[in-house]
């Protein structure tokens, strides 16, 4: 089946698959950067996008931004095998450490952790904000040869409070991101 785009959210109350545009497919992945491995990987083997495009949820670093934002730059803020190479780079691969989208935008740091506190490694590394899936959609993308986009909404302050600001907030950015969609 050929779609020409999809898109990956990790859950259900991030965004509503009853949306305006039932030709386009949403995919759930989970939570994370293995899950949305595995389910960016079965939905280009299932729809054949020509564009992938991701919305979620995020935590901000950069205190200037809210809402609505797209992504320029996606790296792992997580992969941490020093003294083999520095933060952020796989030991021994030739796999990009940073992935660009189509758009301008935001950088955005993507681990498999929820960030509750300061950490000045995203500061030195001007990260924006910071999610769970993107650096792994953007990665399955790049080994297809597919174009991808993302959209993120602030959902928290990436701080002590975390937890609880993106339990009350985890919805509010569909309808902007509808409104992205459209506009394409």
């Amino acid at each position: 089946m050929k779609n020409s785009l999809i898109i990956i959210a990790a859950l259900e109350s991030e965004i509503n698959s009853n949306s305006l545009f039932h030709h386009i497919p949403i995919i759930y992945s989970g939570i994370g950067k293995i899950n949305a491995t595995l389910a960016t990987v079965k939905a280009i083997a299932q729809f054949n996008p020509s564009l992938i495009i991701n919305y979620g949820t995020a935590g901000k670093i950069n205190p200037t931004i809210s809402g609505l934002v797209k992504i320029n730059r996606v790296l792992q803020r997580d992969m941490q095998a020093q003294p083999l190479a520095p933060r952020g780079t796989v030991p021994f691969s030739t796999k990009p450490n940073v992935y660009i989208s189509n758009s301008l935008g935001h950088t955005c740091a993507t681990g498999d952790s929820f960030v509750t506190q300061h950490d000045e490694w995203l500061i030195e590394h001007n990260v924006d904000l910071v999610d769970m899936e993107l650096f792994a959609i953007a990665a399955v993308a790049h080994e297809y040869n597919l174009p991808w986009l993302s959209f993120k909404h602030i959902s928290d302050d990436a701080n002590q409070d975390s937890g609880k600001e993106w339990s009350n907030r985890v919805h509010l950015g569909e309808e902007a991101f509808w409104n992205e969609l459209k506009a394409l």
